[in-house]
């Protein structure tokens, strides 16, 4: 797409339904659009772009088919609930409905499941007082594709750092730094934030963390 002048970027593609609330911009060292992700998100294209994240406890699933190029990424902070009844925007907190609903939102856009292949990261021990969150977070994202059947292609787990992650469901590719300057303390200041807003307004439902 050609931009409107030399110091213009270009107009950015509509997203795909639902996922219009998503930060998105154009990103000049990539020359790619790149959409940005919190936690309790996830983002799904069709397109020709990143989607990037920061983790610390939280683990991200980076999920595509490589067939159709249709692919996305989530960023879950707990592992599962139990309350499948979830309607809110709360749910894609918890790592069996942000799986979930990655998945469907791919096959819905034309992916085909036996075609998927995922790439995990984060889950590190960012969290002083919650010391197993990460860990927790990594025993769920292994064991729920082994039960899936889907296939693991790359991962890169635990550890104590945050880790920033760059991922393009159209390649396939996937870049992640670990953030390991004082600054980014930070990400760990946020998530322990997170974690409060859960703890104070939880979803609806029992909890189970396993």
């Amino acid at each position: 797409m050609t931009a409107l002048c030399s110091n213009q970027p270009p107009v950015l593609p509509r997203a795909l339904r639902g996922f219009g609330h998503v930060k998105r911009y154009w990103n000049k060292s990539s020359n790619k659009i790149t959409a940005q992700i919190l936690p309790g998100e996830l983002y799904v294209t069709k397109i020709d772009e990143i989607i990037t994240t920061v983790l610390g406890s939280c683990i991200s699933a980076c999920v595509r088919d490589p067939s159709s190029g249709i692919g996305g990424m989530n960023h879950f902070m707990l592992p599962a609930s139990k309350n499948m009844n979830i309607t809110d925007g709360s749910a894609a907190r918890y790592g069996n409905f942000a799986m979930e609903q990655l998945i469907n939102e791919i096959l819905k856009n034309g992916g085909q499941r036996k075609n998927l292949e995922v790439k995990l990261f984060g889950g590190g021990q960012v969290l002083a007082h919650m010391t197993d969150v990460g860990q927790r977070n990594i025993a769920f994202a292994l064991e729920y594709l082994q039960l899936e059947g889907l296939k693991l292609i790359a991962e890169d787990l635990g550890d104590r750092y945050p880790r920033k992650v760059q991922y393009c469901p159209l390649s396939g590719g996937a870049r992640m730094k670990k953030l390991r300057a004082v600054h980014n303390r930070t990400v760990v200041e946020r998530e322990e934030a997170y974690m409060n807003e859960i703890e104070e307004t939880p979803a609806a439902g029992d909890i189970e963390l396993f």
